[in-house]
């Protein structure tokens, strides 16, 4: 069931090889267990993309099919999965992860007021910049260890409903 549920969203694997940012992969896109979906594929590509959905940095997808070729996991799952922040999500997300580098670094929370300009970026850097670098390592830790685990049981629990429901026919 969790396979078939997935795969109904997945996109076709010819038009993520031909994808703009992931083309500098060439070859590597070939291997076919980047393409193939079990529960060892899966569960690290979700891992891989939600440890990414949380690094604020620019090319998430391209940096999570990076990992997703050596770990030899579900590229299209990584590369999906760092949609989990997007420009809806990505403020309370960072938000908490700055609150989380707070708590880790044992410094006070400062009163900041996001401005969309560079000045305000570099400033930021030195004030709350560490917290949040922190925080956003933590959390993206967590995530990934989550994601990894919580997929796996998952699978295996939907794994096991299946053969059950087939016994009982």
């Amino acid at each position: 069931m969790a396979k078939k549920t997935i795969q109904r969203f997945l996109p076709d694997h010819n038009k993520v090889k031909e994808h703009k940012y992931l083309r500098i992969f060439g070859r590597l896109l070939h291997d076919a267990n980047l393409w193939h979906l079990n529960r060892r594929s899966a569960r690290g590509a979700f891992a891989v993309g939600l440890f990414f959905a949380f690094i604020p940095v620019p090319f998430q997808m391209v940096l999570a099919a990076a990992l997703a070729i050596p770990f030899r996991v579900n590229l299209p799952i990584s590369v999906a999965t760092v949609w989990i922040t997007n420009p809806l999500t990505m403020p309370p997300i960072f938000y908490c992860s700055y609150i989380v580098g707070t708590i880790a670094l044992a410094q006070p929370r400062q009163h900041f007021q996001f401005e969309p300009s560079w000045q305000w970026f570099i400033d930021s850097l030195t004030t709350i910049g560490p917290a949040f670098l922190v925080g956003s390592f933590i959390c993206a830790t967590a995530a990934a260890i989550i994601g990894y685990f919580g997929t796996d049981m998952l699978w295996k629990r939907s794994v096991r409903k299946a053969w059950i429901h087939r016994h009982k026919k």
